[in-house]
């Protein structure tokens, strides 16, 4: 399942996280992709362990956690802290899917990668190429989605980053594991989330098929989450 989840940073918020970013140096974006990836891997990213890296991220994990819509499409167990690229002409990211196991810095705890998110802090118009192409069973999808927007995507995707041919594309990406391990599981209830939402605008909170779906959601919750 891939969500398209705009606004997740408003403007304001997307002016300070690109201030930061631009105080800061760049390295070489190889340094945090497994061996096969990093052959495939040409752009630049902010030092994992830098107060630049944590300032920023901070200010992306406060939006998620105050998303609902973010929240409803991932269930979310553990969440990396949020990392940084950017893409300048001739850079690109060749078709590849992210690593199964991450390390949560500082606690050295291991998590699984579930879902992956790319949240765009630069405005298409300001560059070109620079696509991001998600290969999933209904097909290719190409992503270039305005400034603050995020997508949240199959960690287990195949994927790439498209060369960029004029200007530069900055973003924040991390990964997610989630409550519920299975994408099909997910998506189950990512859509009677959603269809509870509708019907309880449409009913109000108490009547009885609002209750009702939301105790089968809840109780599929449960059936499902590892906890």
């Amino acid at each position: 399942m891939m969500v398209h989840i705009p606004g997740l940073l408003p403007p304001p918020e997307v002016a300070e996280c690109r201030a930061i970013l631009e105080s800061s140096q760049w390295v070489d974006g190889r340094g945090t992709a497994g061996e096969q990836a990093a052959q495939a891997k040409f752009n630049l990213q902010i030092p994992v362990s830098s107060e630049t890296a944590a300032k920023a991220g901070g200010i992306v994990l406060r939006a998620l956690a105050r998303n609902p819509a973010f929240r409803s499409a991932t269930l979310p167990r553990l969440v990396l802290p949020p990392l940084f690229n950017r893409y300048d002409a001739g850079m690109r990211f060749d078709a590849h899917v992210d690593g199964a196991i991450r390390t949560l810095p500082g606690s050295g705890e291991q998590m699984r990668a579930d879902i992956s998110s790319t949240l765009f802090l630069t405005d298409p118009a300001d560059y070109d190429g620079g696509d991001l192409v998600v290969e999933d069973t209904y097909g290719t999808h190409s992503v270039k989605l305005p400034a603050g927007d995020i997508v949240v995507y199959p960690a287990t995707s195949l994927h790439n980053v498209t060369p960029i041919t004029r200007g530069s594309r900055w973003a924040s990406f991390f990964w997610v594991q989630s409550l519920i391990r299975d994408d099909g599981k997910r998506t189950l209830l990512y859509d009677l989330d959603t269809a509870i939402m509708e019907v309880r605008q449409r009913l109000g909170d108490h009547e009885r098929a609002s209750v009702a779906l939301a105790s089968h959601y809840h109780n599929l919750l449960r059936r499902w989450a590892e906890l």
